[in-house]
């Protein structure tokens, strides 16, 4: 049930929707994660396909429409896209495995289908695999309705599926496209987390019928945001990332969530700066590096009833 703009005040909730209750971070416990460590560190891989001719009626995300062409077809964008599927993500891969991350692939179904290497790397290299959509220019939105979604969320299953094994656990949507009921939907479908919100610096449990662990998506320095949309320079991150990681890890009881696109940072010019933030990162004590499958079962046994 949504709450009317007229009751925010009334209720004293601060939402217009009812997904979580309020919860601010000083009147909480501390969260424990597992051997007594002080933070949990996940990295997000995104594997996407970026589509040339969408299907009519599809959004992308407003954000990066300034970097894609207007003209049909966009062959810049697409091959630029599909660089990361062809060079960029085994530069990652290749680095995590230096850095002994396990990753959480946020993988579009169509992408699985397209590139089978890419997915047989990621199934060797043990990395877990979350639904991410069909394709990077199609996003959940409230235009679609709910037999529309829920056909979306089966289809999006159903491929990374085929493609990998194994049912995916998460949901991380494309460009965080959700609508007003999309994580009860995810729920229905029997996920147990979802990876689209970026209001906390600890997991929570959504209030939606079954059991759905929110895993805060910190996109403060997501890859993409900070170089595509931000026009951030590539060799500030290091110190951004270590900036961020060294206050979470001195607050304790948090998470640090990094997203890579191999699109980004798998570049030439960029991958040396990824490597240097896991340099700073990645081998501290009290570390816990974690898939977002593994932070989600954690969740659930700690908060759940």
């Amino acid at each position: 049930m949504m709450i009317a703009q007229s009751d925010l005040y009334r209720t004293g909730s601060g939402y217009e929707h009812d997904h979580y209750p309020w919860s601010a971070k000083p009147s909480r416990g501390p969260f424990p994660w597992p051997d007594g460590a002080r933070i949990a560190f996940v990295v997000l891989l995104y594997f996407e396909y970026y589509e040339l001719d969408p299907p009519p009626g599809s959004i992308a995300d407003p954000r990066f429409q300034s970097v894609v062409g207007t003209h049909f077809p966009d062959i810049h964008t697409y091959t630029r896209r599909d660089y990361g599927n062809r060079i960029g993500i085994f530069r990652v891969l290749e680095l995590l495995e230096r850095h002994s991350i396990r990753a959480t692939v946020c993988a579009n179904s169509v992408a699985c289908a397209r590139y089978p290497y890419v997915v047989e790397q990621c199934v060797e290299g043990r990395h877990a695999f979350a639904a991410r959509g069909l394709t990077a220019r199609q996003m959940i939105t409230s235009r679609m309705n709910v037999e529309e979604e829920q056909r979306f969320i089966h289809e999006s299953l159903l491929g990374i599926e085929s493609a990998t094994g194994r049912r995916p656990r998460g949901w991380a949507g494309q460009d965080s496209g959700e609508s007003e009921r999309t994580p009860r939907l995810l729920a229905e479908a029997g996920l147990d987390h979802v990876i689209d919100w970026p209001n906390d610096d600890q997991p929570y449990l959504m209030t939606v019928g079954s059991p759905l662990v929110s895993i805060p998506l910190q996109t403060e320095w997501d890859d993409a945001q900070l170089f595509i949309a931000r026009r951030v320079h590539a060799w500030d991150y290091p110190r951004l990332v270590a900036d961020a990681f060294e206050t979470l890890y001195r607050e304790g009881s948090s998470i640090f969530v990094m997203g890579i696109h191999p699109w980004v940072f798998g570049q030439s010019h960029r991958i040396r700066y990824l490597e240097e933030a896991l340099g700073l990162i990645g081998h501290r004590k009290g570390v816990w590096q974690a898939t977002s499958d593994e932070v989600a079962e954690w969740t659930l046994k700690t908060l759940g009833d």
